[in-house]
């Protein structure tokens, strides 16, 4: 999940990771944006999200992993498969959440014990495990690495009807090709009524861009989070939540066909 701050895409990641549940899925949630929320979104209390240390930020785990005992030096082979059961949180929509922090470097070029360990878990996350992934990233992509973009199932970039919002999605779109994701969609997220379908409709078809999923904007999720809860949790499915569930139908439906 990615696209410009703001546009919505933790209601839509925290979204799909719960509806995944639904349908049977063991799903792991991959909060990567430099200014975490998923947490929130997946159900914890803010006293319990705060309490979770980015594995970024991390130092002692860093250390343990990429030290070699010589300055300058670190190990960039090692074993990351207990790092998820040591720090992946349960949420009460029965996803599990792990915290990354930012992941910076795509190519190389970037010889930060941080950075590297976060790669080499992002790729065994992606790759080796047996079970359905969402990330909610930060903007761009750089992040993934060829390495690990072309195990990526789907690239879904949220845009809001805003020219902003819908020219970063172009960007992020262009990088994704360079990246050699296979399957990169829109989303058209916070729609108001039909002036805004028509603008993302029209953007998106311009640009090539397949768009996948359309989500109304709905007062029910702006209440929720200004009372400090979810929306996933309402007692009445809100609009948008519908909508979201609806999306991640259309993609279970999507990669059984080429799985």
């Amino acid at each position: 999940m990615s696209g410009k701050g703001g546009v919505g895409k933790t209601l839509i990641a925290g979204g799909l990771a719960a509806s995944l549940v639904k349908r049977g899925f063991k799903v792991l949630a991959i909060d990567a944006d430099p200014s975490p929320n998923l947490a929130l979104m997946l159900g914890l209390k803010a006293s319990e999200a705060v309490k979770i240390k980015p594995i970024s930020e991390d130092k002692d785990l860093i250390q343990r992993k990429t030290y070699t005992g010589y300055p300058g030096i670190y190990r960039l082979q090692f074993r990351v498969d207990d790092i998820v059961e040591e720090y992946a949180v349960d949420t009460p929509l029965g996803v599990s959440l792990l915290v990354m922090g930012t992941v910076k470097g795509a190519e190389g070029g970037c010889t930060c014990p941080a950075n590297a360990l976060l790669r080499v878990l992002m790729r065994h996350l992606v790759v080796e495990r047996g079970e359905a992934v969402v990330m909610d990233m930060e903007a761009g992509v750089e992040h993934l690495g060829r390495g690990t973009a072309k195990h990526v199932d789907y690239m879904l970039i949220v845009s809001e009807p805003s020219y902003r919002s819908l020219s970063t999605a172009l960007k992020i779109h262009e990088l994704s090709k360079s990246l050699g994701i296979p399957n990169i969609q829109a989303v058209g997220n916070k729609v108001s009524g039909p002036g805004d379908e028509a603008a993302i409709r029209k953007f998106f078809s311009e640009a090539g861009i397949p768009l996948i999923g359309l989500i109304p904007f709905d007062e029910a999720v702006v209440e929720a989070e200004r009372a400090g809860s979810t929306p996933l949790l309402l007692s009445n499915k809100s609009r948008a939540v519908a909508s979201i569930e609806a999306l991640a139908e259309k993609l279970v439906g999507k990669i059984e066909k080429t799985a």
